[in-house]
């Protein structure tokens, strides 16, 4: 049940500085016993994209909203506003954004981690315009092999661009990881022959995690259920046995996956700032309100409300985005707990760990019911029937 080749390769995804900045800035909100800070900020500074992927959620906007923008001050404000020490450009796709490069060197000129989400069909065409950094990653979006990529963007020809790209940057000494979510009928050599391609290019490092299913998403049947996603991961770390994979994530993110961890999400831990706002009260659910502030975003959101557990619509999720901050959170707790998973690797066989407690019903007590609008001839007054 052990593969600490590729565990003890894997941590070294994330470079010695970037992994000792952010920890220091974790042991600074420690000892100044912050309750809830972020790691990451989750910009997104459009919802318009150049493909329509299947399980995209951001995309279904009417086109006035689509053609809003963040503006260059709008998204300095935000980091210099919750000070997360990494920033992931997301969307939409990024580089339709005109003020991209000055966006992206904002952060750097503070310092921050950038990590520029992209589908790469237009990278090519824009690469001249950043430098490498070490403050600086190009996130691929590549959800599995050619004919796994295809269909999950719905467009032909995909992969094949987004890998050409991807060798492209990395000549030019850019810093390259692959961002792959992994939705229903994957199979764990599959995902590994997958990884192994990844190794080959010679990409930083792979994030990857199941897909959450967004409410506004145009397929509902693509996503993964939780025990499927964990006894998935335990057969992909399997086929890993012995290979140096690389994962841009920490190791416990990686063992509760695999259904080794009880973890409940850390929503404020990846903070998301958008056309609409600070969205309530993560990256992944919508309509649940907007604030105007970050700092209204953490003092007034009534986070006891949402997670697995305790709001349905969190009842799948595993995604890095909510439970990353976590493990991380872990980790500094139980620091030898970390250490043995990364020397081990996580357990692939046995028992599971327990899920959180559930305080709804699988089914809700009262379900919506269909209200019909009755007249009443005699007065020609309205009332409600319930179908």
């Amino acid at each position: 049940n052990q593969f600490p080749s590729m565990d003890r390769t894997k941590s070294m995804a994330v470079p010695l500085i970037q992994q000792y900045r952010v920890g220091r800035y974790i042991l600074e909100q420690k000892l100044k016993k912050t309750k809830r800070y972020p790691l990451v900020l989750m910009l997104e500074p459009l919802f318009r994209c150049n493909l329509a992927c299947a399980g995209c959620g951001k995309i279904d906007y009417p086109s006035e909203i689509l053609n809003k923008r963040l503006s260059y001050e709008d998204c300095m404000k935000a980091v210099d506003e919750c000070g997360a020490p990494m920033v992931s450009i997301a969307g939409g796709e990024p580089l339709i954004h005109k003020e991209m490069r000055q966006i992206v060197e904002g952060y750097i000129e503070r310092k921050k981690f950038v990590y520029l989400c992209t589908n790469a069909i237009l990278l090519d065409k824009h690469m001249d315009s950043y430098e490498p950094s070490k403050y600086l990653t190009f996130s691929i979006h590549l959800d599995g092999d050619r004919e796994r990529h295809d269909a999950s963007v719905c467009r032909t020809g995909v992969y094949d661009k987004c890998i050409a790209v991807i060798k492209k940057a990395l000549g030019r000494g850019f810093r390259v990881t692959v961002n792959c979510t992994l939705f229903q009928g994957e199979t764990a050599e599959e995902v590994g022959q997958f990884m192994d391609n990844m190794m080959d290019l010679g990409v930083e490092g792979v994030t990857i995690s199941p897909g959450y299913s967004y409410e506004r998403a145009p397929k509902q049947d693509v996503f993964l259920k939780k025990t499927g996603s964990k006894q998935l991961f335990r057969d992909i770390f399997k086929v890993g046995k012995g290979k140096k994979w690389r994962f841009n994530q920490s190791t416990l993110y990686l063992d509760f996956l695999a259904g080794n961890q009880t973890y409940h999400c850390t929503p404020w831990g990846n903070p998301t700032r958008n056309v609409f706002g600070w969205q309530k009260p993560c990256y992944l659910l919508v309509g649940e309100g907007y604030a105007k502030t970050f700092k209204e975003l953490i003092n007034d959101t009534e986070w006891e409300k949402y997670g697995t557990g305790i709001n349905p619509k969190c009842a799948d999720c595993m995604v890095h985005s909510g439970y990353e901050a976590t493990a991380v959170d872990d980790t500094f707790v139980n620091p030898l707990k970390a250490l043995k998973v990364f020397l081990k690797g996580p357990k692939l066989k046995g028992s599971m760990a327990p899920e959180v407690p559930f305080y709804y019903d699988e089914e809700p007590e009262n379900k919506p019911q269909l209200v019909q609008k009755l007249t009443t001839p005699n007065k020609g007054s309205s009332k409600q029937r319930v179908a």
